[in-house]
This record gives structure tokens, sequence and C-alpha cells, in this order.
């Protein structure tokens, strides 16, 4: 009887610490008891990881490389994987850590990447393709205009406030503008920072309605385009909340359950634990933030009667019959979730968390019913 001959795979895993001008590199070889060694530093240039992949693929081992996710974005873990070899990024927050170690270096933060890598112990993130990042950068250039705005409104009222001017009556309207041009100082010079604050203000609107105008113009040649478009058909949750969502969240049908995607999102309570005894917390709020204040904002929207409005319809002709059962299904619980938590005395804070958290669980729903375009 002849045997079947094994051939064993050798793996090699090597831990990336990049930063802006050069990258540290640690090898770690197949088998736990082996230790792990400092390759030395390249510089952070395609040239430089090109000669570096070439150089550890001599040896015939298969090659897995890791990084931390930072402001030096992906285009590493492209090159890697454009090579045919395995790169996964890294979440920074779930890196284990020992308690006390206190002593950082580049060279000890690639050495701990191999040696976790091979342990089987980092926890990958989501890596978007260069289409998918380009419409995140684009709607993360209007979540910081809007931040912008706030602050240019602030420190207007904050002006008004200091000098005494009071309006009393819903502000950043035709009215509030009226009532802005016609106001009085005895300073010749606060007529001069009042309308410094008005142009700011003014700037900035005019910079979040081009944002908002190039993000629509953007959704038609996107893949996830269809998964935006399904997500409009709830309330509170018009184009630009649906393009942020699917653009921070990215493939959703990456999630096996509803509830993954609640932990992700830090829609979940905290807990603590011991014994006999259990006690949970406010949520943990990991995760995404910005998708996370998405859809808080949308779960003001059920605090009233449960109906389709005119511009909820108008979103929902194109979409097939089970998407539009789902959004009416969603609509007539949360609405119903509600009053019932209103009722029970709760406070509107926890009670749009909680219907923030069952309308991620629609989320995960839709987007499973919906195909994204053909790249």
């Amino acid at each position: 009887m002849h045997r079947r001959r094994v051939t064993a795979t050798f793996i090699t895993y090597i831990g990336l610490d990049v930063h802006n001008n050069a990258i540290a590199v640690a090898v770690a070889e197949s088998g736990l008891r082996k230790e792990v060694r400092d390759y030395g530093t390249i510089a952070n240039t395609p040239t430089a990881l090109k000669k570096l992949i070439s150089k550890l693929a001599r040896s015939g081992h298969e090659l897995r490389f890791c990084y931390e996710a930072g402001p030096c974005g992906y285009g590493t873990q492209r090159q890697i994987a454009a090579a045919g070899h395995e790169c996964i990024v890294v979440a920074p927050s779930l890196i284990p850590k020992k308690p006390g170690d206190r002593i950082k270096t580049d060279r000890r933060d690639a050495n701990d990447l191999a040696k976790l890598h091979r342990a089987g112990e980092l926890t990958a993130v989501w890596v978007p393709n260069q289409a998918h990042e380009a419409i995140r950068d684009l709607v993360r250039a209007r979540l910081a205009a809007v931040r912008t705005l706030r602050k240019a409104r602030q420190r207007l009222s904050g002006f008004l406030l200091h000098q005494g001017c009071h309006y009393g009556q819903k502000a950043w309207t035709h009215l509030h503008r009226r009532w802005l041009a016609g106001l009085k100082f005895e300073q010749p010079v606060h007529y001069i920072v009042l309308e410094d604050c008005i142009e700011a203000v003014d700037a900035t609107s005019a910079r979040l309605d081009r944002l908002e105008a190039h993000i629509e113009a953007a959704l038609p040649g996107w893949s996830p385009a269809p998964v935006v478009q399904a997500l409009q058909a709830w309330r509170g949750v018009a184009m630009v909340a649906a393009a942020t969502l699917v653009a921070e969240l990215g493939d959703i049908t990456r999630f096996a359950k509803p509830t993954q995607l609640m932990v992700f999102l830090g829609l979940v309570p905290s807990e603590n634990a011991s014994g006999a005894k259990r006690r949970q917390g406010g949520i943990t709020k990991a995760g995404n933030e910005a998708a996370r204040r998405m859809l808080i904002e949308a779960a003001w929207s059920y605090r009233f009667p449960a109906r389709i409005g005119r511009a909820q319809l108008i979103r929902q002709e194109k979409l097939t019959k089970p998407v539009r059962d789902i959004a009416r299904k969603a609509q007539e619980r949360l609405c119903w979730r509600y009053r019932k938590f209103a009722r029970a005395g709760k406070l509107t804070t926890v009670i749009t968390t909680a219907i923030a958290r069952e309308l991620t669980g629609f989320v995960w729903a839709i987007a499973n019913q919906v195909q994204p375009a053909a790249a």
C-alpha cells in the first residue's frame, strides 16, 4: 500500500508598524516556540515594499502580513494583496496588550503584531475598495462641514448673548436673518464682528450644500447605490443619512446576525458581571460613531404616530415589495415602542437609543434583501 506524501505548508507571519516615512518589519515563522526576529526598517514607498515582498517570498513560504489601521490608509494592504499575499489591517483598539507594559517602540510594535498574528489573536477590519473609500471620504468631508457650521453658529450665538441680544424664537430662519440685520450696537466695531460671524455661517452653509450635491451626484456610479436607495424607505433616513450609513458600515451582509451589527455600532448596553451579580450600564459606544449618530438622529422621528409622509412615499416608489414591507413593519413597531417607553417614564435619550438599536436590525434586514450593482 502506497502512502500519500503530505507536503507541510510553512507560513511566515510579518508584522508591519507603518508610519509616514518608514515601516518597521518583524518576522515570525510557523511554530509558537520559534522566536520573532526583527527584520529592520524600510522606507514607506511602493518600491521598498515591493523589494521586501520579493525578498521574503524567496523562502517559498506562505506570507501573511498585518499592520494596524491608521492615518496611512490601505495603500500598503492593496499593494501586498495585488502581489498575491494575504494582508490584514488590524483594529488598534482590539489588539491584546499586557497590563503594565509601558515601553512602546516601532520595533516592539512590529514584533507584537507578528507574534499575535501567528497566534491568531488579531481582529481584522473590513477593507473598502478605492471607490468605496472615495465616497466615504466625501461623506466624512460633509460631516466635518456640519461640525464647522455648528461651531460657527455657536460663535454667533455667543457673541449675541454677550451683547444682551435675545431672539427668543426658532433660530436660523428667514425671520431670524431679518432680526440679525436690524440689530443696533453702541460700538461700531461690533457691526464688524457680527458681519464676520454671519459670513462664516453663510460660507459653511454653502460648503455643506455643495458637498451634499456632490454626494447625490456620485451615488449613481457607486455599486452600493441600490442599498442606499433601499435604506431611504424609512422615516428619518433620507439620502445623506443612507449614504453615510453605507459608506461607514461598508458591506453590511458580512455580519451574520443583526446583533453583530448592533455590537459593532456600540448600541448594546455595557455589562459588569461577577459571580451572582450582574449590572448593565450605558451603551458601549464602540465602533463607528458617525453611523451610530445617524441611527440615533433617525430614531427621533419615531416619536410621531406611524404614517407614511409624501417624501417617504416618493422614496419608496421604485423599491421592491419586500423592502417596503420591512419599512412598514419597522415604522409600526418602532412608533409603538417609542410610545410604550414614553408611557413607562423612560428618558427620551434612553428611548431614542433603544429605538436606534432596533432600527439597526431593520437596516441589516433590508441590506440582505438588496443586491449591490455591478462595480
